[in-house]
């Protein structure tokens, strides 16, 4: 047995390991089966991060009677001899969302959508922790952060003027805005498709509190594979009432996350970087360089 999961209980049990890629998260995740035929998930982290894995394992608990398709929570503790900090939950099978997705039927790509929302709705019931600063005190301190980190790093984006305007004009959004639980990184990237279908949720490491509205910043990822899963990501999550609100404070949201990931990208090289900037350029086509606050790719309610 590998000396590093060893000291888990009931680890003698386990009768496979598998190294597990999927997702963007930094933790070591790894395929479990066992002697019963149990599959689960192994997750773990150096030591130095326990506090911080300890809140993550806690904010899934909270989640467990939620209608979600998710890898529940088994057991937390610290593994390897003391160096590493470890989760165990249990295994959903399936393929990557974002592969998947763009080889469904129309319909099918917009009903999995749906429950995209319906699944964000249902996170968005957990109450934000007790004395939380306001949001717009918060965001408009990012927001601020953003700009300036963008400006100092030398790369522009075409039609930065317009983004930074729209911006600007409508940080008066903020004022006021109610704060949940946050899945922290909501998009396809971190969700999969089972054999049967159904719509899974993967890696809640990046969790927050925050404005619940906030979580649609990476709809993006979600509109470049399908308007129809995006759309209906909308709907699912408003159950086809869609406030006019809403959209004027996802493009708020959006631009302000094509700002920032310009300035994010540069540790990861070239690519990325161009990677942003073309991600970003996609983003002020569908708004019409921000003359309008409604993309271009949004479907219409059914």
């Amino acid at each position: 047995m590998d000396s590093f999961y060893k000291d888990i209980p009931k680890a003698a049990t386990w009768v496979s390991v598998e190294p597990v890629h999927k997702g963007w998260s930094k933790d070591k995740k790894y395929y479990i089966k066992t002697n019963s035929g149990s599959e689960l998930l192994l997750r773990t982290s150096d030591i130095s991060q326990y506090d911080q894995k300890k809140r993550e394992y806690e904010a899934i608990l909270r989640l467990v009677d939620q209608d979600i398709l998710m890898s529940r929570p088994l057991q937390f503790g610290v593994c390897n001899g003391g160096q590493s900090v470890y989760s165990l939950l249990t295994w959903i099978d399936g393929e990557d969302a974002e592969k998947i997705i763009p080889t469904l039927s129309v319909e099918e790509q917009y009903q999995l959508g749906v429950k995209a929302g319906q699944y964000l709705q249902s996170i968005h019931q957990m109450p934000a922790g007790k004395d939380q600063v306001p949001w717009a005190d918060y965001y408009n301190r990012k927001i601020d952060k953003y700009i300036t980190n963008y400006k100092a790093c030398g790369i522009v984006l075409k039609g930065e003027d317009q983004v930074i305007q729209f911006i600007e004009a409508n940080r008066y959004l903020l004022d006021g805005r109610p704060q949940t639980f946050q899945h922290g990184d909501y998009h396809v990237g971190n969700m999969i498709v089972t054999k049967s279908g159904d719509l899974g949720i993967i890696d809640f490491n990046r969790f927050d509190d925050g404005d619940p509205w906030e979580e649609f910043n990476r709809i993006p990822f979600c509109a470049m594979i399908s308007a129809e899963f995006a759309s209906g990501r909308i709907h699912g999550y408003f159950n086809n009432n869609v406030p006019d609100l809403f959209f004027k404070m996802m493009a708020l949201y959006i631009a302000s996350n094509q700002i920032s990931s310009i300035h994010w990208a540069i540790p990861f090289g070239k690519e990325d970087v161009a990677d942003m900037l073309s991600r970003a350029e996609s983003v002020l086509k569908w708004y019409d360089d921000f003359q309008t606050y409604i993309p271009n790719w949004y479907l219409a309610s059914k």
